[in-house]
């Protein structure tokens, strides 16, 4: 007992850390904070399974009438006339002697095909006093009615139609088109429940004349999880505190003649006050698992073409199979890409979104839909619990050799549990965490001693010297553990600066003179940044990237990065009076700086890793350093930048949008510190900010004027020149209506 007391003594750093490991995971597990990696590496594990054990048969029950490219060639494009949709059910109910039909359409707008509105109009205006054309026209509407006939067919046939909901995030905006159904279930149905359903704010359903008709109505909505594949499918959607039926569910319900669909809960095991309980839905005597958000699993039976297709042209030329479609549930649906109903699903990245609904009444039908229900959540953080304490207290105590077979030995039986849950439970349990966990444990292990015990001084010496000041990496040097190289998600200043015209400039030179020049040119650059703490990110030709507040934390980051660019300008002064000397043309730099969360760590590839920083706000700093030209100005930040150091004076350039960002930002040039700002600049300024005003009201003929002066007046005029120009161009063609004075850029 003593020895082990003091073997885990020895190795508590690492027991402490695999425990953290454990923590880390429970913590996703128990949903107190999701990681997009693990949840995607889940998906991914999911998938596996899900082609692994699929059935790959065909249901013959379920046959797919395809709106595809041959229809599309026979019968013209789409939307196809209704007196055409009316022939296609007339034609599979009386001559195929189809169950059901269900449509993956929806019919939102009136059909105007035929042209009865114009003839319509003629008889109230130009012919209104022809009786002969009157009368006439009387026998001709009921044949010229396309919806009114369409009406009338399907009120004859057992038939479904298709809708959908809208999810916005403004609800003002959310369009609301047609007539939905009657709802599955009322207001207060679920009153006291903690049900997480889908929230829709509008819908496009069908016309109130056909929603009148039908049998039946569902919604067609998938629902992508994060990296866009589909699934699950919401059962329910909730609009307006009442609860509507999918498409699946509602034909599985007429087609088993069931008059409605019933909520089944179930008891907590241990209690528990935030458990829903609502596992299933009960149809007739099918039971239909939902997880929390009740959606339900599509449970694929293989790739395309796992139901019966059968071309909408043939079976309105009669020339389709009868074997195929006697009896059969029909779903109406389009695989013709220009139509847009393809959806990725773990099976195929483009998927017929009709053959998705498919699969849903096969499961629904045969019972084979896996469950996932909220309770699974403690059924992983158990598991999670149970191995996680077994390799934490017990591997870090073993040799590697043991360490890695008793790793192995754990994976096998975590995997072999889950793998026989899936298979003869039907039952969904993550997979990934625990796999991931006892790797990242393992790892750890292994790993310590070399990466943490023997080497973290002279790695953190070896890799940031290239990119900071060495008297900051002695600094990190004393207490390497301080500091991490893996990725992270931080706020940072980033700044960018490249030479204008440097193409120009090269080709006049000699290679040994334009080697020289961009050391004498980089040098200073370098200097600047590195004195005010900064870090060299990399040097692309004739241009810097540089950051600030990483690796060693800068509260004033934005300060320092802002100082280094305006340092670099003054330092450019000097480094062109070096090349005028010696014949060489001087330089103009451009510079942009941003102030952000970004992604911070090394990164890059098995061949290659650096430190660097990525993500959206370095993508703008980048943008930035590519407006400066535009602009007629030397250094461009953001709003961010700008808020970020208040010391500064700045002059407000413009609102825009850059290319790969659909929100606008405003930008700035910085002039000076506040407290160096002369009476000159503070009238121009008042001047300018007066112009802006009046050319972002569409005040042209005064914005022109105010803009003229300043040009004249300005030690800094060329931003004045762009706003006159483009008040011209405003001018000759108005911007939209409801424009914000955003300027929208379509280029780097």
């Amino acid at each position: 007992m003593s020895v082990l007391i003091s073997k885990i003594e020895d190795n508590g750093v690492r027991i402490g850390l695999c425990f953290a490991v454990l923590l880390f995971y429970l913590s996703h597990a128990a949903d107190w904070f999701r990681i997009g990696f693990i949840s995607q590496m889940e998906n991914i594990a999911y998938d596996k399974r899900l082609l692994l054990t699929m059935p790959e048969t065909v249901d013959n029950r379920i046959v797919i009438v395809d709106i595809d490219e041959a229809s599309l060639t026979a019968e013209g494009r789409w939307p196809w006339g209704r007196d055409k949709l009316s022939h296609l059910v007339e034609s599979l109910f009386d001559k195929y002697e189809v169950a059901i039909v269900g449509f993956d359409i929806v019919f939102a707008e009136p059909d105007e095909s035929s042209g009865l509105n114009v003839l319509e109009q003629l008889a109230e205006n130009q012919l209104k006093a022809n009786e002969m054309f009157r009368a006439q026209l009387q026998v001709l509407r009921p044949h010229l009615d396309y919806d009114g006939r369409f009406s009338e067919t399907i009120q004859q046939y057992p038939v479904v139609l298709g809708y959908y909901f809208n999810f916005v995030a403004d609800r003002e905006e959310a369009s609301k088109i047609g007539q939905l159904p009657s709802p599955t279930f009322v207001k207060g149905t679920f009153k006291g429940k903690r049900i997480a359903f889908h929230v829709a704010d509008g819908f496009g359903a069908n016309l109130q004349q056909l929603e009148s008709s039908a049998m039946g109505s569902g919604h067609f909505n998938p629902v992508p999880d994060p990296d866009g594949v589909i699934r699950r499918v919401p059962m329910l959607i909730e609009y307006e505190d009442e609860y509507y039926s999918s498409l699946s569910l509602e034909v599985v319900r007429h087609l088993l003649g069931s008059k409605e669909v019933k909520p089944r809960f179930e008891k907590p095991l241990f209690g528990g006050k935030g458990y829903a309980g609502l596992e299933w839905l009960t149809v007739a005597n099918k039971l239909i698992p939902v997880d929390r958000r009740l959606q339900t699993l599509v449970p694929y039976r293989g790739a395309k073409g796992s139901y019966p297709y059968v071309s909408a042209t043939d079976v309105l030329h009669g020339n389709a199979d009868k074997a195929v479609l006697k009896g059969a549930t029909v779903l109406v649906g389009t695989t013709a890409p220009g139509l847009f109903d393809l959806r990725s699903t773990p099976v195929a990245e483009a998927f017929p979104g009709v053959e998705v609904h498919a699969n849903l009444i096969s499961g629904m039908l045969d019972g084979t839909i896996k469950q996932l229900p909220e309770y699974a959540l403690g059924a992983e953080v158990l598991l999670l619990l149970l191995f996680g304490l077994v390799m934490a207290i017990v591997v870090p105590l073993l040799s590697p050799l043991a360490a890695t077979i008793a790793t192995a030995s754990l994976l096998l039986l975590y995997f072999g549990f889950n793998f026989l849950v899936w298979t003869a439970g039907n039952f969904v349990l993550p997979l990934a965490s625990g796999i991931m966990m006892l790797l990242s444990m393992f790892v750890l292990n292994m790993s310590y001693g070399y990466f943490v015990e023997t080497r973290g001084k002279r790695q953190i010496t070896g890799l940031f010297g290239q990119y900071i000041p060495p008297e900051l990496v002695d600094e990190m040097a004393d207490h390497p553990a301080d500091y991490s190289l893996d990725a992270r998600s931080k706020e940072l200043t980033v700044l960018f600066s490249d030479v204008r015209g440097f193409t120009t400039i090269s080709e006049g030179l000699a290679p040994t003179e334009l080697a020289e020049l961009m050391n004498l040119f980089l040098t200073p650059m370098t200097r600047v940044i590195h004195e005010q703490r900064g870090t060299i990110d990399k040097y692309m030709g004739d241009a810097i990237m540089a950051f600030w507040g990483a690796p060693i934390d800068d509260r004033d980051h934005a300060k320092h990065a802002l100082d280094a660019g305006m340092q670099m300008l003054q330092r450019l002064d000097e480094v062109n009076a070096q090349f005028v000397s010696r014949g060489w043309p001087e330089i103009q730099i451009g510079i942009g700086i941003n102030t952000g969360m970004m992604s911070v760590g090394n990164m890059g590839s098995e061949f290659r890793i650096a430190y660097t920083v990525l993500g959206d706000a370095v993508n703008l700093g980048s943008r930035l350093e590519g407006l400066t030209k535009g602009y007629c100005v030397p250094l461009i930040v953001s709003e961010s930048t700008k808020d970020a150091v208040p010391e500064y004076a700045y002059r407000e350039l413009d609102r825009v949008r850059v290319k790969g960002k659909d929100k606008p930002v405003v930008i700035y040039q910085p002039l000076c510190l506040v407290e160096d700002l002369d009476k000159e600049w503070k009238a121009e300024l008042k001047l300018y900010r007066e112009a802006l005003r009046l050319y972002r009201g569409q005040e042209w003929d005064m914005a022109e004027m105010n803009l003229l002066n300043l040009q004249r007046i300005s030690r800094s005029p060329g931003l004045y020149k762009v706003y006159v120009e483009r008040v011209a161009q405003y001018r000759a063609s108005a911007p939209p209506r409801g424009w914000d004075g955003v300027y929208t850029f379509t280029a780097k």
